[in-house]
């Protein structure tokens, strides 16, 4: 193929309507001489049609595999879990270069098959600061979702289905109806205040209605003292924001809020970051992921203690499908159009160098060396 090409492929993740290339910056890459194939997909949030309308070239439903292998294909989440050698390049999340649960495994599929990850959590631009991301919408959605949480407890019921918003006023509005107007009187902490999700949690909280005060808003300066922290004990929601690269002492543990027993005001916690198999996870109180169809996952408090449950869905911006893909792809879409030189482009050839390094660290510990 003469031309630079992507190809989007489906999302296979439970209730993923996010897109990694929405209609808008399709058109901007065929305007500059690109070809998109995108495959059919009812789940995502953009029809298929709108696709066609400016000029991709529809194909069959998770046939990437049978793509050429000269081809790129580009897509959001991780790809469901195999053995297959990959012989493709791709960009997508893959979360694996953390040293998450089963991180060699995946790597080691592009390793017996030739291809190469270039992963869109590592694509950072010359200050070190990531290209594209879902931050704000995440800490957004998070802070949402632990709202949602909170009103749920306090009817003594347990957070049912979450369904995707159409947009930011419809979910600010549904928000503030369950918490009976307004989220007035609740009081919240939001961990990486600071950071692109950071802003997105506090942005949420104070279109709900929560006072000005009882949003406290933690970063670097505010953690240097090392947790645990008891002011996380404090307050009815906490948000875990914070972007994990290395060990810190534990934001809150499970013997910290035992101890505390029927003082603790916190109900509700929701790991936005949701580093939960990673080994320096900061909040060591639950094992799993909780998903869009099962939300929460109770904390064992001990005998007679107020519940506390946590929310740690690891695609949060898809509560606001539309929206979070537009700004992540249009975000992303300076780097896209650098792809045809990505031999010589910093943003690429750092990620390849990157996926380089992690392919060996995997080929060691999957016995391929």
């Amino acid at each position: 193929m003469t031309k630079p090409t992507f190809w989007l492929r489906c999302e296979t993740k439970e209730f993923e309507r996010r897109a990694a290339l929405t209609p808008t910056t399709a058109k901007r890459l065929i305007d500059a001489g690109f070809q998109i194939f995108v495959e059919r997909e009812e789940q995502r949030i953009f029809d298929d049609s709108e696709y066609e309308a400016v000029g991709c070239t529809l194909v069959e439903n998770n046939s990437w595999p049978k793509a050429p292998t000269e081809v790129t294909i580009i897509g959001l989440k991780e790809l469901e879990e195999s053995t297959d050698p990959l012989p493709h390049t791709h960009i997508q999340f893959a979360h694996c270069y953390k040293n998450q649960g089963g991180w060699s495994k995946v790597l080691s599929r592009f390793h017996r098959g030739g291809g190469t990850l270039y992963d869109l959590e590592f694509l950072n631009d010359a200050s070190g600061r990531r290209v594209a991301a879902f931050g704000f919408h995440a800490g957004f959605a998070g802070a949402a979702a632990g709202a949602l949480a909170l009103s749920a407890q306090k009817k003594g019921e347990k957070l049912g289905l979450l369904q995707p918003f159409e947009n930011e006023e419809a979910m600010v509005a549904t928000v503030k109806q369950l918490l009976g107007g307004s989220g007035k009187g609740v009081k919240a902490l939001v961990m990486g205040a600071l950071g692109r999700c950071g802003r997105g949690a506090v942005d949420l909280f104070r279109k709900i209605g929560l006072a000005e005060d009882d949003i406290l808003k933690w970063d670097l300066e505010e953690t240097a003292k090392g947790g645990p922290f008891k002011e996380i004990l404090d307050v009815d929601i906490f948000v875990n924001c914070i972007y994990l690269n290395s060990k810190i002492p534990s934001f809150v543990t499970r013997e910290q809020i035992i101890a505390a027993g029927k003082q603790r005001k916190l109900s509700v916690v929701v790991d936005v970051s949701c580093d939960t198999t990673n080994p320096f996870n900061p909040i060591p109180i639950y094992s799993i992921n909780t998903t869009f169809a099962e939300p929460t996952v109770a904390v064992d408090v001990g005998a007679q203690n107020p519940a506390l449950s946590v929310i740690s869905i690891d695609h949060l911006p898809t509560l606001l499908p539309r929206e979070a893909s537009e700004q992540f792809s249009m975000d992303l879409l300076p780097s896209l159009l650098e792809w045809p030189n990505r031999q010589t482009a910093r943003v690429w050839t750092d990620a390849e160098k990157l996926f380089k390094d992690k392919l060996g660290a995997a080929a060691v510990a999957e016995g391929l060396v």
